[in-house]
């Protein structure tokens, strides 16, 4: 047995990895809305990509990820294709997992994911693979239906939220406690018009033996003497116990006869630390979750599989605070973002599907406009306010010519062009307002240049005398005279693109959990996913960022 072994899932197809090509994202204002100063985010595109396209700026950052993937329980949707071989679902999930976990926040970070019978036990080995056993927290039950199934052998009355968080100790340090139910309310009275308000006493004895806890208690008023029940002790040493008696703390029953036990106050309560069994009374069921969707656009073009608003409140309650930002990268009818506004966090949402337009853009503005009163906003007290901007990903920097040759997409300008190179080397892009050459920063000293024109002695000189002893930069040009890289010792020349070659997959703009009709005949040919239609008769080769007048480039701080 070898020392690096360790426990894994396998599966056909595991060792196959993409190579993602780190995309800008470009802001669309005519579909941005609200505030413009808003730092909610809705892209447009496939999740994987976008999810690369967010590493760089948001890594560390997000305070609480949700997602709700498609379960490969073999149905088609309406707005979701929901029916992939199990080998190639682990795979494309394991992708996204990747970027998401290192998206958290490294110390209050956590993820929560939605997930039925089916595929349950395969994520929870996955998971442990990528975020480490050790972070797994729990395994939240929730009670989906309300009423019996009787059509099938045993009904299918529940779905998992799975937890896991980055450090659980902190975690549990920071999160939430839930506000108390109607059904806890109900147990604190103030029968005795007790000014401290409404109390309930709380057993004194817990189980076990220790010598410091084996004290006699006498009640003050009737002398009674009380010793521990058989097999127990009382729960705290005899000073504590005396603090509280003074402090009239302690209960001994209306007639002052009954087994000592504490007073709790109502007022002195934070919260009830959450627990895995979430009931539909508390947190909603399929049923509430139609019906809220519904409410928003009609019966007739409702989305199929939505979570209810209280599912998500709950989710949101716990592991993050007001001004925290969430991330759902399987956005599907725009639950998760509807309720992030609603209880005053920062947002990022991401879409593929047309429903973006249909669904998650004008339930967004609803909510923005205040109109959307169904949900939490009662709870809340939502009236409306903030905006959100929408986004979509920037084509591939990089196509193939007529002669089968790797050259720069005509689509791309100057401006996306120097926010791109920006991404792909791992620098920030930031356009400094005095030296034009300084595009992109990643580090104090280390800053990045991209430019189409050809690169002269003459230019090379005049940006070297404009740098300081100890900067660095790195130029990147479609063409120099030679001996540019090396005339400088701080000063990296490199040519695009053949800089770029080899390590990111180019032209590709699908990696999407897509159904499929899966061979079942062993002598089938295999299925390869194709991607969308291309519409290669097209001769328009201006952007459309171009086409709509604006160049808002989003390939920055992320602020």
């Amino acid at each position: 047995m070898t020392k690096n072994q360790k426990l894994e899932l396998t599966w056909i197809g595991k060792d196959k990895q993409p190579k993602l090509e780190p995309r800008i994202l470009i802001e669309d204002p005519d579909k941005s809305y609200g505030d413009r100063n808003t730092e909610n985010m809705l892209i447009f595109g496939d999740n994987l990509l976008a999810l690369k396209a967010l590493e760089q700026e948001f890594a560390g950052r997000i305070k609480c990820i949700y997602i709700d993937p498609p379960y490969n329980t073999g149905s088609a949707f309406t707005h979701y294709d929901d029916g992939l071989e199990h080998s190639l679902w682990l795979s494309l999930i394991r992708d996204r997992l990747e970027i998401l976990w290192k998206l958290l926040h490294k110390d209050e970070g956590s993820l929560w994911i939605s997930i039925d019978d089916y595929e349950m036990p395969y994520l929870r080995v996955l998971l442990d693979e990528i975020c480490g056993r050790g972070c797994f927290l729990a395994c939240n039950v929730w009670q989906k239906r309300y009423s019996r199934e009787n059509r099938e052998a045993i009904g299918d009355a529940h779905e998992y939220v799975l937890l896991y968080v980055k450090d659980p100790k902190k975690f549990k340090e920071n999160r939430n406690k839930q506000p108390l139910g109607p059904k806890q309310l109900s147990v604190y009275k103030n029968s005795n018009n007790d000014p401290k308000g409404p109390w309930r006493s709380v057993s004194l004895s817990a189980q076990g033996y220790r010598p410091n806890q084996m004290y006699e208690i006498v009640s003050p008023s009737t002398g009674k003497r009380h010793k521990p029940p058989e097999g127990s002790c009382w729960k705290i040493i005899e000073p504590e116990y005396k603090r509280a008696l003074e402090e009239g703390r302690m209960y001994f029953g209306k007639d002052g006869n009954a087994v000592p036990s504490r007073i709790q106050y109502l007022k002195d309560i934070e919260g009830m630390a959450p627990w895995t069994w979430w009931p539909h009374d508390e947190v909603g069921h399929t049923d509430e979750s139609k019906k809220e969707i519904q409410a928003l656009f009609g019966k007739s073009d409702t989305f199929d599989t939505p979570k209810p608003e209280r599912l998500i409140e709950r989710i949101l309650h716990i592991s993050s605070n007001p001004g925290d930002l969430v991330l759902d990268s399987f956005a599907g009818s725009g639950t998760t973002g509807a309720v992030a506004h609603k209880m005053g966090r920062k947002w990022i949402m991401v879409e593929l599907g047309e429903h973006c337009h249909t669904h998650i853009q004008p339930r967004l503005q609803k909510v923005c406009d205040g109109t959307d009163q169904g949900g939490i906003s009662k709870a809340t007290n939502w009236q409306g306010g903030g905006g959100f901007k929408y986004y979509y990903m920037a084509p591939s920097l990089l196509k193939k010519d007529r002669y089968d040759q790797w050259v720069i997409n005509v689509e791309y300008n100057p401006t996306m062009l120097a926010a791109a190179m920006a991404k792909h080397e791992s620098f920030r892009y930031c356009p400094d307002e005095v030296y034009y050459w300084k595009q992109g920063q990643s580090s104090e000293k280390d800053f990045i240049f991209t430019t189409t024109a050809h690169l002269t002695p003459e230019h090379l000189d005049r940006i070297h005398e404009e740098m300081q002893p100890d900067d660095g930069l790195l130029i990147c040009c479609k063409s120099h005279f030679e001996g540019a890289d090396g005339k400088y010792s701080n000063i990296t020349v490199k040519k695009i693109p053949s800089m770029l070659l080899g390590k990111c997959e180019f032209d590709r703009d699908d990696y999407s959990l897509n159904i499929v009709d899966m061979p079942r005949n062993p002598d089938d040919p295999a299925f390869v996913p194709t991607g969308p239609p291309v519409d290669e008769k097209k001769e328009d080769k201006t952007s459309k960022a171009e086409k709509a007048g604006q160049m808002n480039i989003f390939a920055g701080t992320g602020e």
